[in-house]
């Protein structure tokens, strides 16, 4: 049933409103997500994102009314985006934490005959609670089976159905025998728009942590090629410096009239070895010592 004047002006006035008043959104897929589930993720978002679903052509048309109203916006690009079964996600806050609560509100479905695999799905071996009598579907579908306590059990793993592949009646028959659920549907990120920059949603899997590991891995190939080279830059000047270090401190070991004030802590070590066992735990010995003074008091009495 088509909108009435009345709720189309609605709508475009509260898209409108949250175009203007959220700088970051999530382009998200709702396939095979119903709206009971859809519901419970508003909920889950309430104070902290707005979800706005509709037509593609309503959500194309206010876009195209705000970048008329508002030249020179970034969110024309968004208007590329309303292509399938797609909605909106607006918010103010840390995309992380949206991301979080959008990702996890997925539910079990079973696999339905003609659609399309959103992920590769594995039978596990084991018995199926299946009576022998129904040995020759296991064989239509290649698997292999043995009769186990009056029951038909899987051999081995079987790789059923391929992600991106349709299911067939026969897969989707096997994994309602076996009650298996395969499939999680839930909203699926595509695309997030940041204050004016548009980007794949797997950018947000790179953290913090990421670069920084990024980063060290990136300096530590520079600092070895310029030592290699011989090339002084800034990631390999501390390595320069400490090997310039060890090379003096050799000179200077074998040195007997010179040293310096960083060198006689090595030599003190070199030429009293007893001290490396000192400065690693002298605490054992002095315990030792405690039940030979416990004697002697003893026998003074």
């Amino acid at each position: 049933m088509p909108l009435s004047a009345e709720r189309k002006t609605e709508y475009f006035n509260r898209m409108k409103e949250l175009l203007a008043s959220h700088s970051k959104c999530f382009i998200v897929s709702v396939d095979n997500v119903g709206s009971k589930q859809l519901q419970l993720t508003r909920q889950g978002l309430r104070g902290k994102a707005e979800v706005l679903m509709g037509k593609n052509t309503m959500m194309r048309k206010v876009l195209r009314d705000f970048v008329e109203e508002n030249p020179g916006t970034p969110t024309e690009q968004l208007i590329e985006c309303c292509r399938g079964n797609v909605g909106f996600v607006f918010t103010n806050n840390d995309l992380s934490d949206v991301r979080e609560i959008l990702e996890s509100n997925v539910r079990p479905a079973p696999a339905k005959v003609g659609s399309l695999a959103p992920s590769k799905v594995v039978v596990p071996a084991g018995p199926t609670g299946c009576d022998p009598g129904q040995t020759a579907f296991f064989q239509t579908l290649q698997i292999a089976t043995k009769i186990t306590r009056g029951q038909i059990e899987m051999v081995n793993d079987t790789d059923l159905i391929e992600e991106g592949e349709k299911v067939t009646a026969s897969q989707a028959a096997l994994l309602q025998k076996l009650g298996i659920e395969p499939f999680t549907y839930g909203l699926v990120l595509n695309a997030v728009y940041d204050n004016g920059s548009l980007f794949d949603a797997k950018v947000l899997d790179i953290t913090d942590d990421v670069l920084a590991a990024k980063f060290s891995e990136a300096l530590s190939v520079l600092a070895s090629l310029s030592l290699a080279m011989g090339y002084p830059t800034q990631a390999s000047v501390p390595h320069s410096i400490a090997n310039a270090f060890k090379v003096v401190l050799s000179v200077t070991i074998g040195l007997d009239n010179y040293s310096f004030d960083k060198a006689d802590t090595y030599k003190e070590y070199l030429a009293d070895p007893s001290k490396f066992a000192a400065a690693s735990g002298g605490g054992g010995g002095a315990g030792g010592d405690a039940p030979a003074e416990e004697e002697e008091e003893e026998e003074e009495e």
